[in-house]
């Protein structure tokens, strides 16, 4: 069940993410932070590129398996698969308040919006399948499951480790080295 842990600690890496975000935003609206534009992008990226990109379509097959074990988990996995589909446009709404913030700091309303709309939905995302999903994978799978599923999981991560080229873990430490105390060790600024 290594595939459960891996979803399990990207699940609490996403969500610290969305954790600094909106302290940062909180800061900076109340102006005890200074924006730092790059750190913000760099998260938006970090979401994008490894929350949507990379995090969903490794939770996938697995999903796909409990559909044919688990009836009782249709509704739940319905609800995630339509989700997991609508990532591209949800990700470009805050990509776009972002930019336009960047463009305007007078719209910085309306990118602590966008965000806070994301963080919700992607709250109660990680919720429901922390709640509805991965306690039925763990009792509905077998061990021919299990050992398929995981081969495929770990093939899945080899493959995108080799096309993505992009040290998701040396990023997220880069986060967390600039976001602010005390979610972060910084402030400091983000530099690519």
């Amino acid at each position: 069940m290594e595939a459960l842990r891996i979803i399990s600690d990207e699940h609490q890496a996403l969500a610290s993410i969305l954790h600094a975000i909106r302290f940062m935003l909180k800061e900076v609206g109340a102006g005890r932070l200074a924006p730092d534009l790059k750190l913000f992008q760099a998260m938006v990226h970090y979401l994008d590129a490894y929350a949507e990109q990379r995090h969903h379509p490794r939770e996938d097959p697995l999903f796909i398996r409990l559909a044919e074990r688990s009836p009782e988990a249709a509704d739940a996995l319905a609800r995630l698969a339509e989700q997991h589909a609508a990532a591209p446009a949800r990700i470009a709404v805050l990509q776009q308040a972002l930019e336009a913030y960047i463009a305007d700091p007078a719209r910085f309303e309306a990118f602590a919006q966008a965000f806070d709309d994301y963080a919700e939905f992607y709250r109660g995302h990680i919720m429901l399948e922390e709640s509805a999903v991965l306690p039925r994978l763990r009792t509905h799978l077998d061990a021919a499951d299990w050992a398929a599923a995981e081969a495929e999981f770990q093939a899945d991560m080899a493959s995108r480790d080799l096309a993505a080229h992009e040290d998701f873990a040396g990023l997220f430490s880069k986060l967390v080295a600039c976001a602010p105390a005390p979610i972060g060790f910084g402030p400091r600024p983000f530099t690519d």
